[in-house]
């Protein structure tokens, strides 16, 4: 049973962190209405929101890659590439100066 209710509440949450009023609000609710003590409560609140956080980061991972190769396939430059563009440039001004007759 206690599955049942977590993928529930997973769903409800739609994977997003609780804020502590509201888990403090649903511990109460699994008190009543599922005779648990407080320490089960607090328990299972802090592993739903810890699957929760997961998910959280997971999909920011997922996220973070889409858009990376979606740069990648419209040929944006990253910050890296265009800093060591950056650096070449400087270092072949630095060249032409050496090598030209001031």
């Amino acid at each position: 049973m206690t599955n049942l209710l977590e993928k529930t509440l997973l769903t409800a949450l739609g994977a997003a962190t609780l804020s502590q009023k509201k888990a403090e609000e649903l511990i109460q609710e699994l008190r009543q209405k599922f005779n648990v003590s407080e320490e089960e409560g607090k328990a299972f609140l802090g592993k739903v929101q810890d699957m929760a956080r997961q998910n959280q980061e997971k999909l920011e991972n997922l996220a973070h890659d889409e858009v990376k190769k979606a740069c990648e396939r419209m040929g944006v430059v990253t910050h890296d590439d265009f800093d060591k563009l950056k650096r070449k440039v400087a270092h072949l001004e630095k060249k032409l100066k050496e090598l030209s007759p001031a």
